[in-house]
C-alpha cells in the first residue's frame, strides 16, 4: 500500500513539473523589472525603417512558398533546409544579426498575418496568428510572455512582443526572445 501512494505522489509530482514547464512560470519583480526595462531599450524596433520596409514589402507580395507552407510542413524542415535559411540569410535576417546582443537569445519577425518575414533562428512554428505573441503587438501594445524553456533553442528566456509600426499602425511583430540567464 505504501509502494502504491508512493508511487501515486511520485505521478502528481511529475505532473505539476511538466504543467509549470507548459504553461511557463510568472515573472519574479526583479526579472519582471530587467524584461521591461529590456522593452523598451527594443521598442524602437518597432519604427526601425530596415524592418518596416520589409515587413510592408512581404505583406504586399507573399513569395509563392510561403503562402503554401502549412505548419506541419514547416516543423517537417531541418535547419539546412533552403527555405528556412532563406529567412536567415535574407537582407533583413542579416540586419537581426546586427542587432543581437547577448540577452537576445530568438528573434523573429512575422508580417500581419503572423507568417515569418526573418529570423535569427528556425522558430517552432512558422505561424502565431491566433497566439497572444502576434496578436497583442498587431493591437499595438506589447507583450510580455512568461518565463519558459524556449522549445526551439532550449534556453530559458522570456519573450517580448512588439508591433512593427508603419505611421502607428500595426502591420506586423516582431517577437524577441530574452535570455533569463543573461538578465540577472
Amino acid at each position: 500500500m505504501f509502494a502504491t501512494w508512493k508511487r501515486n505522489l511520485a505521478a502528481v509530482a511529475i505532473g505539476c513539473l511538466a504543467a509549470t514547464a507548459a504553461f511557463g512560470q510568472t515573472l519574479p519583480a526583479d526579472l519582471k523589472a530587467r524584461v521591461e526595462e529590456k522593452a523598451k531599450q527594443l521598442s524602437g524596433w518597432s519604427k526601425d525603417p530596415v524592418i518596416v520596409e520589409a515587413v510592408k514589402a512581404y505583406n504586399a507580395n507573399h513569395p509563392a512558398e510561403a503562402k503554401a507552407m502549412t505548419g506541419e510542413k514547416w516543423k517537417s524542415l531541418s535547419l539546412l533546409d533552403p527555405f528556412v535559411r532563406s529567412h536567415t540569410k535574407s537582407a533583413l535576417g542579416a540586419y537581426l544579426k546586427t542587432k543581437k546582443d547577448e540577452q537576445i537569445s530568438e528573434c523573429f519577425v512575422s508580417g500581419v498575418d503572423g507568417t515569418k518575414v526573418a529570423f535569427l533562428s528556425k522558430t517552432t512554428s512558422w505561424s502565431h496568428k491566433g497566439k497572444a505573441k502576434h496578436d497583442v503587438p498587431m493591437t499595438g501594445k506589447v507583450w510580455y510572455g512568461p518565463v519558459e524553456v524556449d522549445e526551439s533553442s532550449g534556453l530559458q528566456q522570456v519573450q517580448v512582443g512588439i508591433p512593427v509600426l508603419d505611421g502607428g499602425s500595426p502591420i506586423g511583430s516582431i517577437v524577441i526572445g530574452l535570455s533569463v540567464s543573461k538578465l540577472r
